[in-house]
């Protein structure tokens, strides 16, 4: 791996990257977590994904309303985790607010994996999230990540939730569809990738040309900032470039989880077209 000094001499931005700002949503009481909550997993499609990723931990307690329970599959219904129950007292377990159409799962989180195993080979494009809190962007964020074929997320150790809860609820199973890794340094992992073939391109409101100018076919980092911060000065001069999503109408800014869509789906052009090339 280049030390830090060489990493910085690499082609950078000259000016510092902000991502579209928003104000983060007001979270409701349950996106916060409310004693083992944050364990919780509520929703048909996200409770059938979690129970269908290898990468997951056995199952703690599977929760189901009668009628659901007659529709899981022959294997689920055999597990010992297993309680019929009715919705109401299955909303009992759960945070208020939480909508568990039946269901509801308390398992851990996927495993994560580490850079080198999401970054091999460096082929497509990956998404970074730079101090992104709010559990709604993030699972909206894993949704489009999975939907445009992105290789995975990478998110910060120890500022972003877990992956349950209305996060889980709001990606409607796509944290089991997308893979991840979570870093303690973004800066190093962005170090680590740029010597694995990867460029990484910051999503910034002050860039001076759009992302579709600046993206290519090179396998590609989307860093998306916070709502509010937005990309930080030392992870955007670990960026090969910064790109502007245009906006004629002259709205000033994006929720960050639209501008990721956006994003995401440049970025799935780029990469059909070099395929159609290729």
């Amino acid at each position: 791996m280049s030390s830090h000094s060489e990493r910085n001499d690499r082609k950078r931005p000259s000016a510092q990257g902000r991502d579209f700002r928003s104000k983060p949503r007001k979270q409701n009481d349950f996106s916060r977590g409310q004693g083992d909550a944050k364990d919780w997993i509520w929703g048909t499609h996200a409770v059938e994904a979690a129970l269908s990723n290898p990468r997951r931990p056995a199952p703690k307690r599977l929760l189901a309303t009668p009628d659901r329970a007659k529709r899981l599959a022959p294997h689920l219904q055999k597990l010992t985790c297993l309680q019929v129950m009715e919705g109401q007292e299955i909303a009992k377990q759960l945070p208020p607010g939480a909508v568990h159409q039946g269901l509801a799962l308390k398992i851990d989180e996927p495993e994560p994996l580490t850079i080198a195993e999401l970054g091999t080979p460096a082929k497509g494009f990956l998404v970074m999230l730079d101090q992104i809190t709010d559990p709604q962007n993030i699972g909206a964020i894993f949704r489009s990540a999975a939907a445009f074929g992105a290789r995975g997320v990478i998110l910060q150790d120890r500022h972003a939730p877990a992956l349950s809860g209305v996060l889980a609820k709001t990606a409607v199973g796509a944290v089991d569809k997308a893979p991840y890794a979570r870093v303690v340094n973004l800066s190093r992992a962005l170090e680590e990738l740029a010597d694995m073939g990867w460029r990484a391109v910051a999503l910034a409101g002050e860039a001076e040309e759009s992302l579709e100018a600046v993206l290519d076919a090179q396998p590609t980092v989307l860093v998306l900032g916070s709502e509010g911060e937005g990309v930080r000065r030392l992870v955007a001069e670990h960026c090969d470039a910064l790109g502007k999503i245009p906006m004629p109408g002259g709205f000033e800014s994006l929720n960050v989880s639209a501008a990721a869509a956006i994003a995401l789906y440049e970025a799935s052009k780029v990469r059909a077209a070099d395929e159609i090339v290729s």
